[in-house]
């Protein structure tokens, strides 16, 4: 009677071998597992990785727990009284699965885990959270590693609940990057925000800016690039962006490479991007937070949850 109110359970604790990977990458380990003071009926064993979405509604926007991804590790077991278990895993990480860390440096509002579920017959299911970094593509880090040398900053980034118009989209969110403007565009242009939507093929990448002409007209302006990943090696995007930014600070209108970004269901103003920060190539890297504040993020994010 007490195991049903957890008292005396088995207890979980995950533990990776590959804490960090790429998009369309794998994150492997094992879950290891303790019985408790009785023996208990396993009914699976899930991994799921989660991350925290902004999510609108109304006039107001909050923020959920989002899951995108999951796999079941193991099926029905009796785990005997003190016993010892490890179950080893990989899980198989979306390509498009948000950027949380560049070269060793989390990005400022990201964090993802990796969200173990033990679920017990009769008796309170047990979970284990932790945290993984997902960093940059070498297509993806390319692009953000021009936007630094035009000058831009990093600002923020976080995770937006909808789909992009006119982009083909796996998850239920994207992810938007957001930079300050510097250099030679400092009063030019606003913020500018980058979005990657990744495949096995390319790139998808979308970017919108707050385009300025002088003091007298501000609007938002969109352009988008499709690009394979070796193609995205090979570009001149210094020259690609340089253009589009220039396009938007002197002409005051939609200056795009593509097609027009639109709505997507519910969210303000276009396909909303966000802006990367890019670590440059003399491992520059700007506006991200430390590990140990990460960390404490992490814990806000996913309070209430089933961690141990």
């Amino acid at each position: 009677m007490l195991g049903a109110f957890g008292v005396g359970a088995p207890s979980v604790d995950t533990v990776l071998s590959t804490p960090r990977t790429k998009p369309g990458g794998t994150l492997a380990g094992e879950v290891r597992l303790k019985g408790g003071d009785f023996d208990a009926e396993i009914e699976h064993i899930t991994l799921g990785l989660v991350a925290r979405v902004e999510i609108e509604h109304g006039d107001g926007e909050g923020s959920g727990l989002g899951q995108f991804a999951n796999v079941r590790v193991s099926g029905p077991f009796t785990l005997l009284k003190g016993e010892e278990r490890t179950v080893g895993f990989g899980l198989p990480v979306p390509w498009e699965t948000p950027i949380s860390e560049i070269q060793g440096r989390p990005l400022t509002g990201m964090a993802i885990g990796v969200r173990t579920e033990l679920a017990i017959a009769k008796a309170v299911d047990k979970g284990d959270l932790d945290m993984v970094a997902i960093e940059p593509l070498p297509s993806q880090l390319r692009i953000l590693e021009s936007f630094l040398r035009l000058g831009f900053v990093f600002k923020s980034a976080d995770l937006e609940y909808g789909h992009l118009y006119g982009v083909r989209q796996e998850l239920p969110f994207y992810q938007e990057i957001e930079f300050y403007p510097g250099g030679r565009y400092a009063g030019r242009v606003g913020e500018v925000e980058v979005t990657f939507v990744a495949d096995p093929a390319g790139l998808q990448v979308v970017l919108e800016a707050d385009k300025r002409s002088g003091r007298y007209s501000s609007s938002d302006a969109i352009g988008r690039f499709h690009v394979s990943h070796e193609d995205a090696l090979r570009t001149d995007w210094d020259g690609e962006l340089s253009r589009w930014l220039d396009g938007l600070s002197q002409y005051g209108h939609h200056s795009d490479h593509g097609h027009h970004g639109g709505h997507h269901g519910g969210h303000h103003g276009g396909p909303g991007l966000g802006m990367v920060a890019a670590a440059g190539a003399a491992g520059v890297v700007g506006g991200l937070v430390a590990g140990e504040v990460i960390e404490e993020v992490v814990e806000d994010f996913f309070e209430g949850g089933d961690e141990e």
